[in-house]
């Protein structure tokens, strides 16, 4: 005896479509939109960076003329102060050897026959 043999078929008027396309959510910007605004913040960091080192270049020209224009000044100041230690040194020996005749202040202590002493301002 034969058997009888049920075939599963489709449903009458078929199966529905397969979704198969991906649908993920907008993610943000595009790797275009991306790339452009990094360079543009990356150009206006290198124009503000330019604009720094212009002036410190000009800070630092500035520094140094004013050391330039000071140098004079300074100099002076020196040889004031060299001056009055000088005439304070020249008093504080006066009046330690004041007991002792013929003594010179600022004159040198060593005597040669050249005459090359040592000679204070």
């Amino acid at each position: 005896m034969p058997l009888a043999y049920n075939q599963d078929l489709p449903p009458s008027g078929g199966f529905e479509t397969l979704k198969y396309k991906r649908s993920l959510p907008f993610r943000g910007p595009s790797g275009l939109v991306l790339l452009l605004g990094t360079l543009g913040v990356c150009g206006y960091g290198f124009y503000r960076y330019g604009l720094g080192a212009v002036e410190q270049r000009e800070l630092k020209r500035e520094k140094a003329w004013s050391r330039i224009h000071l140098i004079p000044l300074l100099e002076a100041e020196n040889d004031r102060d060299k001056y009055r230690r000088a005439i304070a040194e020249k008093t504080i020996e006066d009046a330690i050897m004041q007991r002792h005749k013929g003594w010179k202040a600022g004159q040198s202590v060593y005597f040669n026959d050249r005459g090359d002493e040592e000679k204070v301002v």
